[in-house]
């Protein structure tokens, strides 16, 4: 395996367009096998999913999704006391930078002489957190997605995840979910856990929010669903982008690109500097480094999406950086906090040589569920934001509204629409 350095001036745009693009997929190709599985899922419910997961326990009834105390329990017993103790470590570190997201409750303003206008915050009802499971554990995902909700007040938090053979669910997972204080998980996934969320069964009450990442049916059915009820951004392939001056230790930044492509087949990593030397010594430690890497058949399958680039200057390498709109992001120059100023697009922003991706992956408080494929461009990051909406209100006295009495009737009237205009009319007249 080896990377060389490419400049970004003479990048070819067919070149420039696969950096850009890494993994991206378009999952419209299975728009209607998935719409398929969801419209029969609304029709007849708990038998769908009982017909799907029959290969995996030949007695299944509906009742059998739901995880129970004793396998709780039971998961307990399996995972390490050294990792519950950090799982717990982890979700205080969520709970408290999450906290700190919450706004004022409710707030108002007298925008005019008898007119007070205002926002209240309200929690959701319920959310659905879809947690990946089987090819890996990802318990760190179950804390990002269940504690902004439940800091953000939703009463039901509701998980589903897919299980193994015998359905058995990954024993981290569940862990997990008792750690963040969730009782009610399902051994479901991909499109039969987004529909159950989304429509309900007999024995899944729908929920009005669905989060967390999954593979393209699960991203897929989750943008079917998207108007039935609310969804999270889209999610792809895990990606970062490395933003380093002549500051940047090579050995540093090679591990931080690997971690990166260890991920998935799909993953991306891309390294941006403004000096020709530090680009090329971190292909050269990434090349010595690599033998003794595992999960190389991994990485072998997502180096396609990977660049090592050299720009004209650090201006040019900020333009790549808000147009790439990474994922994670570190910036590791001089002053980053001056670098990030210059910042538009990321998920996540990692600053200085001692905060690498991980940190945010597990422990350091922040959210790693994160728009991807430039969905940065126009998301954010899962907060507690998406779990709260914010209706508006207001209070007018009559002269309040005497005040405002030509200006609505006027364009009430010019939108064609005079029942409006009598509506205040009526009102100062009597």
């Amino acid at each position: 395996m080896r990377l060389n350095p490419e400049k970004i001036a003479d990048l070819s745009p067919e070149r420039l367009d696969s950096i850009l693009r890494r993994s991206m997929q378009d999952v419209s190709e299975i728009y209607n096998s998935t719409k398929t599985i969801l419209d029969d899922i609304r029709q007849r419910g708990d038998a769908v999913n009982v017909e799907h997961y029959l290969k995996l326990k030949g007695d299944l009834k509906a009742e059998h999704f739901l995880v129970t105390p004793q396998e709780i329990e039971d998961a307990y017993r399996q995972v390490p006391d050294e990792v519950v103790k950090h799982l717990k470590i982890a979700a205080k570190n969520i709970v408290t930078f999450h906290t700190a997201q919450l706004d004022r409750p409710q707030w108002q303003m007298e925008v005019m002489p008898g007119i007070i206008a205002g926002r209240k915050n309200t929690p959701l009802d319920s959310a659905g957190c879809y947690v990946p499971g089987r090819r890996a554990a990802y318990p760190s995902s179950v804390l990002m997605t269940i504690l902004p909700a439940v800091v953000a007040g939703v009463k039901r938090v509701v998980v589903t995840t897919p299980p193994d053979e015998g359905l058995v669910a990954n024993p981290y997972t569940l862990v997990a979910c008792d750690i963040a204080g969730v009782k009610e998980v399902y051994k479901l996934g991909g499109p039969w856990a987004v529909g159950a969320l989304a429509y309900g069964t007999d024995t899944i009450t729908k929920v009005a929010k669905i989060v967390g990442p999954g593979n393209k049916y699960v991203t897929a059915a989750k943008m079917l669903v998207y108007g039935q009820v609310d969804i999270d951004s889209p999610a792809g392939p895990s990606e970062a982008l490395l933003l380093a001056d002549s500051t940047g230790r090579p050995e540093f930044l090679a591990l931080d690109f690997l971690s990166q492509v260890e991920h998935d087949p799909d993953a991306a990593a891309v390294l941006v500097t403004d000096d020709p030397g530090l680009a090329q010594a971190v292909c050269d430690e990434i090349e010595r480094l690599y033998p003794t890497m595992p999960r190389t058949e991994i990485m072998d399958q997502a180096m396609r999406y990977c660049a090592i680039l050299v720009a004209e200057d650090m201006e040019a390498a900020l333009e790549f950086t808000n147009t790439y709109a990474a994922e994670h992001l570190e910036i590791v120059t001089a002053d980053p906090f001056l670098t990030l100023q210059k910042v538009r697009h990321a998920g996540s922003i990692f600053m200085g040589p001692w905060a690498p991706v991980p940190v945010g992956d597990y422990a350091s408080g922040t959210n790693h569920v994160l728009p991807t494929g430039q969905a940065a461009l126009s998301f954010s990051g899962l907060s507690v934001d998406d779990f709260i909406k914010k209706p508006t209100y207001q209070y007018l006295t009559k002269e309040g509204l005497a005040s405002l009495g030509t200006t609505i009737t006027t364009l009430a009237e010019a939108e064609g629409l005079p029942i409006h205009a009598m509506c205040i009319r009526k009102r100062l007249e009597s």
